[in-house]
């Protein structure tokens, strides 16, 4: 090989989308495999599938940085290793506020999850800043994918749960050892029982909050394709399929959400709201479900009435659960009960040893308090500015006449929509513990600093 081919193939190399293929390999697999919460074992607590691929992607990065002598990170990922020793200072003091074995074991368990998924915000910021856009767009899709293709198991297993069939049984179990299945409903007239899918996340609920993410963020990002783009039907098909398994799921919270988000992104998007691209689809959804509805009218009018109960025993579950909040600020309220301590302390009122409150908010000022709570609402506002950064960049792209504004400013638009849809939908709901948000809360911070590497190339 004559030397004046070298630099040809080092050119090469570096446009190359895995820089460093077993590296960034665990990290797209860990964020496609992050809403698949069924993969779990219990190995001193419940470790997922996509805890342990983080575990091994955190080691791995640690062991490049260190073998390369590579102390660089951006200003956001020192931003977000900053939260990181905050919220450790703030679960740390808390520790001192438990006072039962079973208490310190909840703690414990809640700091592993917390060290594993905050580590893998900071450290994935890192990545996404040295790889850059075309790695972004490969990380995006393979989280957008992943809850995908819990929609799609999820439709199979409604399908098969119909005939009588639990495909958790023949594909979760073998693996796992745990068994897990569709959620049933209930029941009408006695013997049509109704079957929410709960797909990999094992709950119709996580799965409604999670598909919100997916409809908000490609949303505005179809609609702003080209004309006759490769991908603008397959979004379209997608899009439509992500709303009807949305709408199988009955999930109040993901569907008010979704609302919320929805109506975020009218603001920019008003002019888009009656082109065919956006009726067309929207128009077979509402057929498809109409014409499901007509055929078990009458089933789907039980179900609906229930779901849309407003009575004081259907309603009470969610509300109530806000009393325990004066409850906790009367006794300890600076740092709460400690990290994960809901259910332990609330056992005697539950009767479960699992129980979480159905809200994301009554489970941060119960367990870190006033403090607690203060920190997560300034690191969501920094999550907003830091899309907010994004759409500047974008509509610097735009006034440049650069068609990548097209995709920047969209994909802003959509996870603006979406963080406020999750926060939302976790009025009555507890996602926001879940790892999957931590990913989304990765990919959100980390736009705007590839975007704007991209816009200085």
């Amino acid at each position: 090989m004559t030397s004046h081919a070298l630099p040809a193939l080092r050119a090469k190399a570096s446009d190359r989308v895995l820089a460093q293929p077993v590296l960034d390999g665990l990290f797209l697999l860990t964020i496609l495999t992050v809403t698949f919460h069924k993969l779990q074992w219990e190995l001193a607590g419940s470790l997922t599938l996509s805890d342990v691929l983080t575990s091994v992607f955190l080691v791995l990065f640690a062991w490049d940085r260190f073998e390369r002598d590579d102390g660089r990170f951006t200003r956001t990922a020192l931003v977000a290793f900053a939260f990181f020793a905050a919220f450790a200072l703030v679960y740390l003091a808390g520790f001192y506020s438990l006072d039962t074995g079973q208490s310190l074991a909840q703690w414990a368990k809640g700091m592993v999850k917390f060290v594993l998924h905050f580590g893998f915000l900071v450290t994935g910021v890192a990545l996404l800043a040295q790889r850059g856009l075309r790695f972004y767009w490969y990380a995006l899709a393979a989280f957008l994918g992943g809850i995908g293709l819990n929609a799609v198991y999820g439709v199979i297993q409604l399908v098969l749960a119909e005939g009588g069939i639990n495909l958790d049984e023949l594909l979760i179990e073998p693996i796992t050892s745990r068994q897990t299945g569709i959620n049933v409903f209930g029941a009408v007239g006695g013997t049509q029982e109704v079957f929410r899918p709960n797909a990999l996340t094992g709950d119709p609920n996580h799965l409604g909050i999670e598909l919100v993410i997916p409809l908000l963020v490609l949303t505005p990002l179809y609609l702003r394709l080209e004309a006759g783009h490769r991908l603008k039907t397959p979004l379209a098909v997608s899009l439509a399929f992500l709303l009807i398994v949305e709408l199988a799921t009955l999930s109040r919270s993901a569907l008010l959400g979704l609302g919320c988000g929805a109506l975020i992104l009218a603001l920019p998007y008003r002019r888009h709201l009656r082109r065919p691209a956006f009726l067309v689809p929207l128009g077979a959804v509402a057929l498809l479900v109409a014409a499901v509805i007509v055929a078990r009218l009458d089933f789907f009018l039980t179900v609906l009435r229930a779901r849309t109960n407003t009575s004081r025993a259907a309603a009470s579950p969610h509300f109530e659960v806000y009393s325990f909040i004066p409850d906790i600020l009367s006794t300890n309220p600076f740092l709460g009960l400690g990290l994960n301590n809901f259910a332990v302390y609330y056992e005697f009122v539950t009767g479960r040893p699992d129980f979480g409150p159905h809200s994301f908010y009554v489970a941060t000022i119960v367990e870190t308090g006033i403090v607690g709570a203060t920190l997560f609402a300034v690191f969501v506002v920094w999550l907003f500015r830091r899309l907010g950064a994004a759409r500047r960049i974008g509509r610097m792209l735009s006034a440049a006449g650069d068609p990548l504004a097209a995709r920047i400013r969209p994909v802003a638009w959509g996870m603006t929509a979406a963080l406020v849809a999750t926060l939302v939908a976790n009025l009555f709901y507890l996602t926001m513990t879940f790892y999957y948000f931590y990913v989304f809360a990765t990919l959100a911070a980390a736009l705007a600093v590839v975007a704007s590497r991209a816009q200085r190339e």
